[in-house]
């Protein structure tokens, strides 16, 4: 008889189990110098500032005194308060939507051959990447009440300029439109790459079927950018929040007193004006909270809107097995029913 060979099992590998130290060394050698920059540069001082909160400290002074809860009681019990933070409210929705609108409607303009396309996609982006001091010196001479060229042109119209340096509701609006031509180029290029990357076949099929324009860009194009407009709604919400440089330079908070404050400015001003160090972090540490939170809810809503949605069909009328009633197969298993033959008109959509 003739012996069959003898199986052979194969043996697991023992350097998937047991990795070299040297991979080991190699991931902390790329990550650690990086997460040592991380930790030193950003967490800690984030721990510090949160601790420092809980003290009333006077930059002047060597000592620090604990006062617990009450720097947050002061700072919502001032009278204020809710106008810096409504200040704050009005200035970030306001740069956050109106850069985003112009910045997808000037994409849409400029995603096709026109002639200068190029140099005017420069030029729209070109303010971006200028110090956002420099933006605010040269807007001072752009609302300048005097010799303005915003003063020249409502004068030529016939429409009396106001006073943006002295009408606290002026003074905002001036600052917003500010950082919003600075912000402007920022979203025209990220939804101008975006508008590229776009896969064209959905948008002619569109056409094809005799779609007018504003049916295929609110059911093709947006849900094709959605990705895109969570993205900017986060960075440049962020970036809205934080915005000191140009209300410094054009307003100083200002007129009178805090028509323009906003929370960054308020931690400016109690920090390194009015030297209460533990009043200003308290200041930032709601900003933080604050961010967080919105933060959070925007990634949330990104996630939820990134999971496939399983694909329903026409709910069809069953017949219950034995007691002649009619079952719906969308909350009641098809194991449970028998399928009767149904007419056309029986299908619910």
């Amino acid at each position: 008889m003739r012996s069959s060979p003898e199986r052979v099992l194969p043996q697991p590998d023992r350097g998937l189990s047991r990795r070299p130290w040297g991979d080991y060394a190699l991931f902390a050698t790329l990550i650690g110098p990086n997460l040592a920059l991380l930790i030193l540069f950003t967490y800690r001082p984030l721990v510090d500032n949160i601790r420092l909160s809980f003290f009333e400290w006077n930059i002047s002074s060597p000592t620090a005194t604990f006062v617990g809860f009450g720097n947050y009681r002061e700072w919502f019990g001032r009278a204020d308060t809710w106008q810096i933070v409504g200040n704050t409210v009005v200035f970030t929705v306001a740069t956050v939507a109106g850069s985003m609108l112009l910045g997808l409607a000037l994409a849409l303009l400029l995603d096709r051959k026109l002639l200068g396309r190029n140099l005017v996609r420069s030029a729209l982006f070109a303010p971006f990447v200028i110090s956002g001091a420099a933006v605010g010196v040269a807007f001072q001479f752009v609302f300048d009440p005097n010799f303005g060229l915003v003063q020249d042109l409502l004068d030529r119209v016939g429409i009396g300029a106001p006073d943006f340096y002295q009408d606290p509701a002026w003074a905002l609006v001036m600052v917003t439109l500010t950082y919003l031509w600075k912000n402007l180029g920022y979203t025209f290029v990220i939804y101008l790459a975006a508008l590229q990357g776009l896969r064209p076949e959905l948008s002619e099929a569109a056409a094809i079927d005799g779609v007018s324009s504003w049916t295929a860009f609110r059911r093709v194009l947006l849900p094709q950018l959605r990705p895109t407009t969570y993205f900017l709604s986060i960075t440049v919400l962020l970036n809205s929040f934080q915005v000191f440089d140009i209300i410094n330079v054009m307003t100083r908070g200002g007129p009178l007193g805090t028509g323009t404050t906003t929370m960054v400015y308020q931690v400016y001003n109690e920090s390194f004006r009015n030297f209460r160090a533990g009043y200003g972090a308290t200041v930032a540490t709601v900003m933080f909270l604050v961010l967080l939170a919105v933060t959070v809810y925007q990634v949330r809503l990104m996630d939820r809107d990134d999971r496939p949605r399983p694909v329903r069909g026409p709910r069809l009328r069953r017949r219950g097995r034995g007691r002649g009633a009619e079952c719906d197969t969308r909350s009641v298993p098809s194991t449970e029913c028998d399928i009767r033959p149904v007419a056309r008109k029986e299908i619910v959509g």
